[in-house]
């Protein structure tokens, strides 16, 4: 029922959401425009018509980057295809050789797009493919389960595909299964296996400064996430009835967790477009455009996560399995591991994801290196000035150096 609830409150409100933005669209009219109270009607239906959830994934919208000192054009090649997620290569058919890196995308909520910057930044060095993770609301029943065990065999799966030589690089809560795919293919000789690994603001070891979300996971007993936060998708979805942990759930706890700075931003874009200050306005609709934008978690990898990752602490204790088959990151020894960190995380601690080095008790101290950011928290970690400035040269180095 609370999916349907949702979907029946979405489906009133539209109407009422597509006249506001008719509205802004007729007074936007220069002759009008000009007029204050004109501009604060416009600017006061403009808000809530972008002040709604969508469920489809944006554009990546790179079209071009400059690379080695000239322009080149990026075009997006979906290389394969698997039930819950698309391996997405950002291709530049002019470009010279360049390592190419697999950049594992959270399933938490939001689409890979969210790493826009990330990928923006990574491809003027690199040959960059992405995980496209795919909305459980539109994979069918038929395509069966879908939780950690799956997501690892898809990391597997597209650095396979992505052939030997490769890098990876994780951002936030898939370090774990990354973690767990590098050590799986180190065991099995796997030839694509990493050359390099980068765990960026990951929960290996949510004991480490236990945060705000740390403790929360731990706050209630698995069961009461699966009788409270799972939803049924409803028919009108090709997922029907696929049981699933509702993207609009995760995004009204995240807002919830800095609501005062949500709603000062966009009182600031009603300011910005009485104003006329339509550049500062566009950031803000960019910004919420994508924040807005909300993927569903199916059931099982939401539960296994919190319990295994949050609440049990199953890798760092050593009892993480795949398949029913221990995961042992002491079998990497062939995969530079490079951790980061950033000073504010309050999603991700400091000493969290720098735990992976401990565990990965095979690679010798010269191919293991950790980055802790100042001033900067959890988004800070992958994207702006100081991700680019600071954190990605030393990302870029570390690639660069174990390249072959």
């Amino acid at each position: 029922m609370l999916y349907q609830a949702y979907q029946t409150h979405s489906d009133l409100i539209a109407p009422w959401r597509e006249m506001a933005r008719q509205v802004s669209l007729a007074l936007s009219y220069p002759q009008w425009h000009r007029h204050q109270p004109v501009r604060s009607v416009s600017a006061a239906c403009d808000v809530l018509c972008h002040a709604a959830l969508t469920h489809g994934r944006p554009t990546f919208g790179i079209h071009t980057v400059e690379s080695g000192g000239a322009v080149l054009e990026v075009v997006e090649e979906a290389v394969q295809r698997l039930p819950f997620g698309t391996l997405l290569h950002m291709a530049k058919p002019q470009a010279p050789a360049q390592p190419k890196v697999l950049i594992v995308a959270p399933m938490s909520g939001h689409f890979a797009t969210l790493l826009r910057e990330t990928a923006r930044t990574m491809l003027a060095d690199h040959d960059v493919y992405i995980t496209d993770w795919h909305n459980a609301r539109d994979v069918p029943l038929a395509d069966g389960r879908f939780g950690m065990d799956e997501y690892v065999d898809h990391l597997i799966a597209f650095m396979e595909t992505i052939g030997p030589g490769g890098h990876m690089l994780a951002i936030c809560q898939p370090c774990v299964a990354a973690l767990s795919a590098a050590a799986v293919m180190a065991e099995d000789g796997n030839q694509a296996q990493p050359r390099s690994l980068t765990l960026m603001a990951g929960p290996i070891d949510c004991r480490v400064n236990p945060t705000t979300v740390n403790k929360l996971a731990r706050s209630k007993p698995i069961s009461w996430f699966a009788d409270n936060l799972i939803a049924t998708v409803p028919w009108r979805h090709a997922g029907a009835g696929r049981r699933v942990y509702p993207g609009f759930l995760q995004l009204t706890a995240f807002m919830n967790m800095n609501l005062e700075r949500h709603v000062s931003s966009f009182v600031g874009m009603y300011n910005n477009l009485v104003a006329g200050e339509l550049e500062k306005a566009e950031a803000t609709r960019a910004f919420y455009a994508e924040y807005f934008a909300v993927l569903d978690l199916t059931e099982e990898f939401y539960l296994e996560t919190v319990q295994r990752v949050f609440q049990d602490y199953d890798l760092a204790l050593g009892r993480l399995t795949w398949h029913g088959r221990p995961v042992d990151p002491a079998a990497i020894r062939r995969t530079a591991l490079l951790t980061v960190e950033g000073e504010r995380d309050d999603i991700c601690a400091i000493g969290q994801t720098v735990a992976a080095h401990e565990l990965c008790s095979g690679l010798r101290p010269y191919m293991k290196s950790h980055h802790v950011q100042t001033g900067v928290g959890h988004y800070g970690v992958f994207s702006g000035r100081k991700w680019n400035q600071q954190i990605y040269p030393i990302v870029r180095d570390m690639i660069h150096t174990v390249q072959p």
